[in-house]
């Protein structure tokens, strides 16, 4: 009771203005800049122009800023993130999140609390223990934890193998979404063979344990990493959706001013780039396709092709037998109304391809869900082209 009381008392005399969470907008997307943000309306409203739905990691004194620009918000604060995590003190770590929920548990913006990034399987009962009091808490908020990619070393994961990470963190930590990153589209032109396993190996957790999954993709050009154009944005985001992602973030929006870091979407002086515009065009898409892949699951993914390492062909039982050749990922899809969908998307980040798809049995009717209105056409004519890394939506009527 002392400790509510206080914690009553710290909401009242906060200062911050903070009404009752609004009820759930049940077409939100996430689409996220993976950066700490300053407390700057104009910036966060560059950043819900350029079509990102969560701004990252703010301060509780940001808040109001970001509401007020229409994003959501992960609460960066070293009530949640500051310990050593193998030795967390439940007690004073329970006080400090009561005081921090009291704050800012109501905003209307909050959507979850940053606790780590790329954590050692060593780290995850500590988390655990952070974990459960923000569930506790503040309920329906995330406890943000960040996974490694599958190319990190053992050493850095803390287990032998990449699913054995995945299956300890699931079993220790309880996460209701696994956010990881990968970076994978090289300078010289290539995309990383991992690119494909960790997605696999990631949906595959996911689809035994009923999970979401978020994928941090490579928006700044850094190390041997490349600089992006269009095709680069469309496939990263495109193939994410295509195996049930159902969030994304972008490493990094504000270009880092060490290093051989270049042209994020925002530039060392503040500036939107090219990439700015590249990043808006695919978030827009998205943003119109949320309405219908919210209410998606997913039921399978395959290639055509030479298959990349882990991946697999066409199932028995898939709705597409061909696509008109190599180089198309498909992924499908089961609507809450149990109606069919899928997504196909065209892995050649240079040429464009038409769309010729082959059925296993001939459907009555196929429509595009549209990326520019979000409203169903039929899919023939000009729409059946795909362009380089691009995708598309297609509901299946039988």
């Amino acid at each position: 009771m002392r400790t509510l009381l206080v914690a009553l008392g710290l909401l009242l005399a906060s200062g911050y203005a903070y009404a009752a969470p609004a009820p759930a907008d049940t077409n939100f997307f996430p689409i996220m800049a993976w950066n700490w943000v300053p407390k700057d309306r104009a910036v966060l409203e560059t950043m819900r122009e350029g079509g990102l739905t969560v701004a990252g990691f703010v301060k509780p004194e940001a808040l109001n800023a970001c509401r007020a620009a229409g994003l959501k918000a992960i609460v960066s604060d070293a009530r949640v993130s500051g310990y050593n995590w193998s030795q967390v003190p439940m007690a004073q770590t329970r006080s400090n999140i009561v005081r921090l929920v009291a704050k800012v548990g109501r905003h209307p913006a909050v959507y979850g609390y940053y606790l780590i990034d790329e954590p050692n399987a060593a780290q995850f009962p500590g988390l655990a223990r952070v974990a459960e009091l923000i569930r506790e808490l503040s309920p329906g908020k995330w406890p943000y934890i960040n996974l490694f990619p599958d190319y990190a070393s053992a050493g850095q994961l803390g287990t032998a193998t990449y699913t054995e990470y995945l299956e300890r963190f699931i079993s220790t930590c309880h996460p209701a979404i696994i956010s990881y990153d990968n970076y994978s589209l090289m300078d010289d032109g290539s995309v990383r063979e991992s690119y494909w396993s960790n997605l696999e190996a990631v949906r595959a957790a996911c689809q035994r344990h009923g999970l979401e999954f978020w994928n941090i993709v490579l928006a700044a050009a850094h190390f041997s990493y490349r600089e992006l154009n269009g095709a680069d944005f469309r496939f990263q985001v495109y193939t994410t959706l295509a195996y049930g992602g159902r969030g994304i973030s972008y490493f990094t929006y504000f270009t880092p001013s060490t290093g051989n870091y270049r042209m994020g979407p925002i530039d060392q002086f503040g500036n939107k780039t090219p990439t700015w515009y590249f990043m808006q065009h695919i978030n827009l898409q998205v943003q119109k396709l949320a309405p219908t892949l919210l209410r998606l699951k997913s039921d399978a993914v395959y290639h055509f092709g030479p298959l990349p390492a882990g991946t697999s062909g066409p199932p028995a039982h898939s709705l597409l037998t061909g696509a008109g050749g190599a180089g198309v990922l498909a992924g499908e899809f089961t609507h809450a109304d149990g109606s069919r969908y899928l997504m196909v998307v065209n892995k050649d980040l240079a040429k464009s391809r038409i769309c010729s798809l082959q059925f296993r049995a001939a459907p009555r009717q196929v429509s595009l869900v549209s990326p520019y209105s979000g409203a169903l056409a039929p899919f023939r004519g000009e729409d059946v082209w795909l362009a380089p890394g691009g995708g598309v939506l297609l509901k299946i009527e039988p």
